[in-house]
């Protein structure tokens, strides 16, 4: 979005969802720079994009390094935002928490946000 100054402003909390659920399937596979066996799909790419978080992606792909999310081939990872800080949780799909790390400071802008991450691939709930 483009303000009237001409800089780009983010979406509104409620149109940031919306946008993130009209992608379904992918036309582009990424392949993330550190992990290089993790692979994102479109909507975690604009995700990224949009929240100036691809340092999100990479926590979520170093972690797979960690053999308690090495067992868990369909994980859920959701970032919580409050007052700057956050804690990012991966559980199984089954509410089992299998990873959690908190984090200082965040200028995500968003109060919370969920990627899947499945056979090594991170994606949108919509994308699956």
């Amino acid at each position: 979005m483009e303000s009237k100054s001409g800089k780009t402003s983010r979406p509104s909390f409620e149109e940031f969802v919306k946008s993130l659920q009209e992608f379904t399937g992918t036309e582009n596979w990424y392949r993330h720079s550190i992990n290089r066996s993790v692979l994102y799909t479109d909507g975690v790419k604009y995700l990224a994009d949009t929240c100036g978080s691809h340092w999100l992606l990479d926590d979520i792909a170093i972690s797979q390094y960690s053999p308690k999310a090495q067992k868990e081939d369909f994980q859920v990872w959701v970032l919580k935002v409050d007052d700057s800080k956050a804690t990012l949780v991966c559980e199984d799909g089954n509410g089992h928490k299998v990873y959690s790390k908190k984090i200082e400071f965040t200028d995500f802008p968003y109060p919370e946000v969920t990627i899947w991450m499945v056979d090594n691939t991170m994606l949108l709930k919509s994308e699956y």
